[in-house]
């Protein structure tokens, strides 16, 4: 596990991460263009879905635990420029109420897992993770995709195991254990079944690489690996990412 980051640096992540969203889209030559890593997603898509998520989450956040989750409407046929500044505004929107709302407030999230608070912080933690993943997508769009930073592909390894495989049904194979490891330094190592002799699975490679083939985002063969390929087949088909 790795120090929790500060509640300031997690707002300002999400104001970076979405800013290089942004700028990547606003800087493709055919904002039309299709989303490899999000089948039938243009950039244009990727710009709006940022918008709802910014927004959904801002709305979250100011009502806390009483929250009814609602999607946001959003206006159809925005011309380009007024697209991404609605998408622009929405991040403010969410940053301005995670602000307000400070670290601690509890907050109607959608994971169930023991391991993750439903509290401003994780939602801001989570939106770290998202905003990160998504502007890799709109990077990889326009032929040009960078590693998410080192900082929060980090935090990602810690909290991806805890919230997605701790949300999910229970692992449906035998005993198996998982071993994460980071050139940075980290190590993360999780048991996904209890059981006598457990298969062992060790994914190596930089933070960056390990996040995103978690995120099925990179091919697997990006990543050193060690034990069962039928394993590794089984861990990244069995969460529910969207």
């Amino acid at each position: 596990m790795t120090a929790p980051l500060a509640f300031p640096d997690l707002l300002d992540l999400i104001d970076g991460r979405s800013a290089a969203l942004r700028k990547a889209v606003a800087d493709a030559p055919d904002p039309g263009a299709q989303v490899p890593s999000c089948p039938g997603w243009t950039l244009v898509d990727l710009l709006d879905h940022l918008a709802g998520v910014h927004l959904f989450w801002a709305a979250a956040v100011t009502a806390g635990a009483g929250f009814t989750p609602v999607a946001p409407e959003l206006a159809e046929g925005l011309a380009f420029g007024e697209a991404l500044a609605r998408a622009e505004e929405a991040t403010e929107a969410l940053l301005a109420a995670l602000r307000e709302a400070g670290p601690d407030r509890a907050c109607w999230t959608w994971w169930s897992s023991d391991e993750v608070a439903s509290d401003s912080r994780a939602v801001a933690r989570h939106q770290v993770q998202e905003v990160a993943v998504h502007a890799h997508d709109a990077e990889l769009a326009v032929g040009a995709p960078r590693p998410v930073p080192a900082v929060a592909a980090l935090d990602g390894l810690d909290e991806f195991p805890a919230l997605y495989w701790g949300s999910a049904d229970p692992w449906p194979h035998g005993p198996a254990t998982v071993r994460l490891r980071a050139a940075e330094g980290l190590e993360r190592t999780v048991e996904l079944a209890p059981g006598a002799a457990p298969e062992l699975l060790e994914l190596t490679g930089t933070a960056s690489e390990l996040l995103l083939v978690l995120h099925r985002r990179r091919p697997a063969g990006a990543l050193l690996t060690a034990g069962s390929p039928a394993l590794l087949d089984h861990l990244l088909a069995w969460p529910r990412l969207g």
